[in-house]
């Protein structure tokens, strides 16, 4: 059952990475022309403004300037913003399907060798937190925090661990390390206790 799922995932890959990349094409054509009409390099009453302003912006610049304006930004920067945005989603969504194909190729191997079910229990359960960590880090940088809906959970999954290592570890500037400290620690603390259990 687990090699049908694996290879529905392998095949589900084969035909995102090529979509994930039209899509950042037809994006960064979009954010290109777009920056161009605002920053008047193209004549904003040309054809292509106007079907820039009717088809491009609505979905792909306008969501990403309000947050801006909100933030302070320009508008004139929001489809570089937007950009980024498409890139990272369709990265993180490509990522994110690996990292599944991977853990129940973990899954399936633990079940066909009698290793430990538990130690794969264990390895999710490490790979969450990490990703709580990165989520935390990515929320600092687009301005989510504790009290976010989207962002919430990161914090309650880590807060438990970085609270007393932010009360030892002190910060390089403005910059607060105990995350990083976490990621690597979180590794350290996943082999010692894999490999004990293996044993």
């Amino acid at each position: 059952m687990i090699g049908l799922i694996v290879g529905a995932i392998d095949t589900l890959l084969l035909f995102l990475r090529p979509l994930v990349f039209v899509v950042g094409a037809v994006a960064a054509a979009g954010a290109i022309t777009s920056w161009a009409v605002r920053t008047r390099r193209l004549s904003p009453f040309s054809p292509i403004a106007r079907f820039v302003r009717e088809n491009v912006d609505p979905w792909l610049v306008a969501p990403m300037e309000r947050r801006l304006l909100r933030a302070g930004g320009t508008p004139t920067s929001a489809p570089w913003w937007a950009l980024a945005a498409v890139i990272l989603g369709g990265l993180l969504l490509i990522s994110t399907v690996q990292f599944i194909r991977n853990e129940l190729v973990m899954l399936f191997m633990a079940s066909q060798s009698g290793s430990s079910l538990v130690a794969v229990l264990i390895r999710w359960t490490f790979s969450i937190l990490r990703i709580a960590l990165f989520a935390r880090v990515i929320s600092s940088w687009v301005g989510g925090g504790p009290y976010s809906k989207w962002w919430r959970w990161s914090y309650q999954l880590t807060e438990w661990f970085l609270a007393p290592l932010r009360s030892v570890i002190p910060t390089i500037g403005m910059i607060d390390i105990s995350v990083l400290v976490a990621y690597f620690g979180l590794g350290i603390l996943e082999s010692l206790i894999v490999s004990a259990l293996l044993r």
